[in-house]
């Protein structure tokens, strides 16, 4: 697609050379100037699936696995860490509490020969508002108001509120991602094979062959000038697997290089014993919570018998049955851990209110208090729940795991349980038409802060969109992301987790680590598994 913004963004690149050639002069190096190694090609297997290479239109984990290989941002992290610094810019800061500016590296180009500048940065942030998608990051772009092309290089972000302590790490997520404003529809998303086929990358990567959700082929972008330097490995192959046990005997047996997302707990610990493979682990910050839709769960706003007070008992009782600690230790063996908080554990202001509040207020089921809370609120007979889990994209574990969910529901004589499961391209759509009435969700971070934990999910234009909305919660989560003194922000996080955990939303189970497993060939798996949270196989290199 030509924008209407085509002729003047030629116009500037070509009139750019003076402004270019002085802020190299001035030691604006780029990324791309290491060749990449020559140890031949890697194979990397997932189970992990695609929505839609259009970062309009999807927000998971699959998706952006591709997407931080192929498309550029304003910001990013380093490998081995979690602080961002300019990644296609040579600059970017406040320039007043309200002003976000960003200078971008000269002569940037896409890899079909277009020009890459301001123009293509205020495209994709505009398209990323103006297209509303079931699966889309904008709730991550709450606070932006607007986005100016200044000239050629420069772009301005206007806020809403000022000393935005979280917006440059929002720049480096996946509501960051910058596309080709000639290649992508500024008013619908844009398909997979359009993308592929114009060619429209900037990354690390290029995508040469694409077969969705079957084998995609990367091949190393020259004229890459981002943060992470050149690939090191010219040549990247991903083969997705429905069936994680085929993913760990082909590992195993050395028919691809690397297995990431995702192996069950017997097998990682399994592999383990292994001499032909390396176990790499990786810091944590992936949870997994039950979700409830609040018009379609029991008593919901769109059912017969509609009443809140009953729908919050029936999620309250939840909260009182489950046992996280069975889950953790008999389905995933200890890899993953159990969560009381709504924040990840180890994150400022993550907190355990869920521990006081529900069960026998240390962590542990209490049926006693689960069935006075539900007669309190008349409900006399066992509650019928639809809860729903996806047998793909979380691990094969996933079944064993839902499967002692409903088992400790059912065993306090509460609850009946009709489990359910779908295969996760269908699952993301289902999820956000009011589908499933319960149904499990992960979360994969975009950035290392318990703002990440908290607007996606609470704000309002939340990304469950499980009709959840409270305006003092949204307000507090404004706050806390433009409030700089460290106690007090940390109050307010604290605080709007007493406050969702009151009102049970999702309700948090387990928190787990990142693990790849590779050849012993293999290099860099342990540089890219950091509190980013982004696999970047640019890292990965073969002998």
């Amino acid at each position: 697609m030509t924008s209407a913004f085509t002729n003047g963004k030629r116009a500037l690149a070509a009139t750019a050379g003076l402004a270019a050639a002085a802020l190299v002069l001035a030691g604006c190096s780029a990324g791309g100037d290491t060749a990449a190694s020559t140890g031949g090609p890697i194979t990397i297997g997932t189970t992990d699936k695609v929505t839609m290479l259009d970062p309009a239109g999807s927000y998971d984990s699959g998706s952006f696995s591709v997407q931080t290989q192929v498309f550029p941002l304003l910001m990013n992290s380093d490998y081995g860490t979690a602080d961002v610094e300019p990644d296609i810019a040579v600059s970017a800061e406040f320039t007043t509490p309200t002003e976000y500016t960003v200078v971008l590296k000269p002569d940037l180009e896409w890899a079909n020969g277009n020009a890459l500048t301001a123009s293509d940065v205020k495209f994709s942030f505009d398209r990323q508002l103006a297209i509303v998608a079931d699966n889309e990051p904008s709730a991550l772009l709450a606070n932006l108001d607007s986005t100016a092309a200044i000239d050629d290089t420069t772009v301005v972000f206007t806020l809403k509120a000022g000393n935005d302590q979280i917006f440059p790490q929002i720049l480096s997520s996946p509501a960051g991602v910058i596309v080709d404003e000639d290649s992508f529809s500024a008013t619908e998303l844009t398909t997979d094979d359009d993308i592929v086929a114009a060619n429209a990358f900037a990354g690390q990567y290029v995508l040469t062959s694409y077969d969705f959700n079957n084998l995609l082929s990367y091949k190393a972008y020259e004229g890459y000038q981002g943060l992470l330097g050149a690939a090191k490995t010219d040549v990247i192959n991903v083969k997705y697997y429905t069936d994680a046990s085929n993913l760990k005997l082909d590992v195993q047996e050395g028919n691809i290089d690397v297995a990431w997302r995702s192996l069950s707990a017997t097998d990682i610990d399994d592999l383990r014993g292994n001499d032909a493979v390396k176990v790499v682990d990786g810091p944590g910050g992936e949870i997994r919570y039950i979700t409830f839709n609040f018009n379609t769960q029991p008593f919901g706003a769109t059912t017969a018998e509609a009443d809140p007070v009953k729908a919050l008992a029936v999620r309250v009782a939840v909260a009182d049955l489950v046992d996280r600690e069975e889950i953790a230790s008999q389905v995933y063996k200890g890899s993953f851990t159990p969560l009381y908080s709504y924040v990840a554990a180890g994150l400022t202001g993550a907190n355990e209110s869920l521990k006081g509040l529900y069960g026998d207020g240390e962590g542990g089921p209490d049926a006693a208090k689960a069935a006075a809370g539900l007669e309190a609120a008349g409900i006399t007979e066992p509650v019928e729940l639809n809860l729903q889990y996806s047998n793909d994209h979380y691990g094969p574990s996933s079944g064993d795991e839902y499967a002692m969910v409903k088992d400790q529901l059912e065993a306090s004589g509460l609850f009946t349980v009709n489990l359910q499961t779908t295969e996760w391209v269908q699952y993301s759509k289902d999820r956000t038409a009011d589908v499933y009435p319960a149904y499990q969700l992960g979360w994969f971070p975009d950035y290392s802060d318990a703002d990440n934990y908290l607007l996606p999910f609470f704000a309002e234009g939340n990304f469950l969109q499980n009709h959840y909305d409270d305006t003092e919660v949204t307000a507090l989560i404004k706050k806390q992301g433009v409030t700089n003194d460290p106690d007090e922000r940390t109050a307010l996080i604290e605080e709007i987790q007493d406050k969702v955990a009151a009102q049970l939303s999702t309700v948090p189970l387990l928190q787990g680590a990142q693990v790849a497993i590779t050849g012993t060939d293999i290099t860099g798996a342990e540089n890219t598994l950091d509190l980013s949270f982004k696999f970047r196989y640019g890292a990965l290199a073969k002998g």
